[in-house]
């Protein structure tokens, strides 16, 4: 039979409080499920700093994992089995790239991300390619099946299909973590009815495509996701603590290359400052390790790093006000100033952060990062991009909606006024 094709004696199953149950029949998959680099995703929050405003939000990219491998177990297993449309043989590649995409989040990925300049899309390969327990899982199924993963993440694999059902704008990565992040923040917006999704989605030639009598559960799909990032991943206070942590970073990375000598040295991180960092040093990292920094930090002689550590610790976040870029570059000037003078260095106590989204879009060419959009199977067979027969999908096609806010510690200038008349004029111009 091979390994490729072996069965479990007895299925396991993973009890789910999204899907119920997560069911796992193939060997290869439960062996990949077990080894430390994907263990290490119950070390990774999947939604950062979010727990910081939705106390519930402390579920992992573990769990986010499994929740996208059973949707696409689901899809190939009970809406495309048998169908001419779809390749059987590309069952386990698929499966594997589902369970296995999001492998290389680092700690707090994206602030972790852009402090470093890494990428977890590369990590995820480099994993998958790497001198890793996953790799050699997987290249017992075959010498080339390991690039074969990595190629579906990195969407050149040639099998669009394949690709679709991973990384589109109707996917499940975002099935997944609509309704996973939903429930443990306990919000109603990213609820949709994804029974009916499934039960209408057919494989076509390049994509997974709906049929049109499914046009309004994708319409409440689109808007879900519309309403989560904007209520839940944009979310104010939550965008004030991965400020914080950022700026930890920078601190910790600025002090290490002007040989600040730490009280604790940061040997984990030092690799990452000097750029010299090798895979399992990226694998060996995780966030209770990043907090237990955090943690000495507090105690460090440099005021700054102690402070904002202490500040992501215990929650003393940034306050915020709306702020206009085009409009109001002269103001934050002078805000700048204004803190320098004050002894508040700006580079760490007064940030502006941006937020864009574009929830849906339609297929335009030479574009870069051409959205694949999805297409409803009308009943005469033809396909139809959704927005041409969706009114609700074609008034937010194509819109980005962007938001800045201004992030500064109210506390400290609240606290300071009394002692120095700057800090008054500071929040004086902060508030109009």
């Amino acid at each position: 039979m091979g390994y490729k094709n072996e069965k479990l004696i007895e299925e396991k199953v993973f009890k789910d409080p999204v899907h119920r149950y997560i069911h796992v029949r193939d060997k290869v998959i439960w062996d990949v499920i077990g080894t430390r680099e994907f263990q290490r995703l119950r070390r990774i929050k999947q939604l950062g700093t979010t727990y910081l405003v939705f106390h519930g939000a402390e579920h992992s990219r573990f769990h986010h994992s499994l929740g996208v491998y059973e949707i696409v177990r689901r899809i190939i297993d009970d809406g495309f089995s048998g169908r001419p449309e779809w390749d059987g043989e590309e069952r386990l590649v698929t499966l594997c790239a589902a369970l296995l995409h999001d492998l290389g989040h680092g700690p707090f990925s994206h602030a972790f991300e852009k402090v470093f300049d890494l990428d977890h899309e590369e990590f995820t390969q480099a994993i998958i390619l790497g001198d890793t327990e996953v790799n050699q899982i997987l290249r017992r199924v075959s010498a080339e099946f390991p690039q074969k993963v990595s190629d579906v993440i990195g969407k050149t694999y040639p099998d669009k299909l394949v690709v679709s059902l991973i990384s589109s704008q109707i996917d499940a990565d975002r099935m997944d973590y609509l309704q996973r992040d939903a429930y443990f923040t306990g919000v109603s917006y990213g609820h949709f009815d994804m029974e009916r999704i499934l039960r209408v989605m057919r494989p076509s030639e390049d994509q997974a495509v709906v049929k049109s009598t499914g046009m309004h559960a994708v319409e409440d799909y689109i808007m879900s996701r519309y309403q989560m990032y904007w209520q839940v991943y944009f979310h104010p206070v939550s965008r004030s603590a991965e400020v914080i942590l950022t700026k930890i970073l920078h601190r910790a990375k600025y002090l290490y290359e002007t040989g600040y000598t730490f009280k604790q040295v940061p040997s984990h991180f030092q690799t990452f400052f000097d750029r010299t960092f090798e895979l399992e040093d990226y694998i060996s990292l995780d966030e209770g390790i990043m907090t237990t920094y955090f943690q000495m930090w507090t105690k460090e002689p440099d005021w700054i790093l102690s402070d904002l550590s202490m500040r992501f610790l215990n929650r003393r976040l940034f306050q915020y006000v709306e702020f206009n870029p085009a409009d109001e570059y002269k103001k934050l000037r002078k805000l700048e100033k204004l803190f320098k003078k004050a002894n508040v260095d700006p580079e760490y106590y007064l940030v502006v952060d941006s937020s864009s989204d574009l929830p849906y879009d339609f297929y335009r060419p030479g574009e870069e990062n051409e959205r694949l959009p999805i297409f409803l199977r009308m009943p005469n067979g033809e396909l139809s991009e959704i927005s041409r027969s969706s009114d609700i999908v074609d008034a937010i096609s194509g819109k980005r909606r962007t938001d800045h806010k201004l992030y500064y510690p109210e506390d400290l200038l609240e606290e300071g006024k009394g002692d120095n008349p700057l800090y008054l004029q500071i929040l004086q111009l902060l508030k109009n």
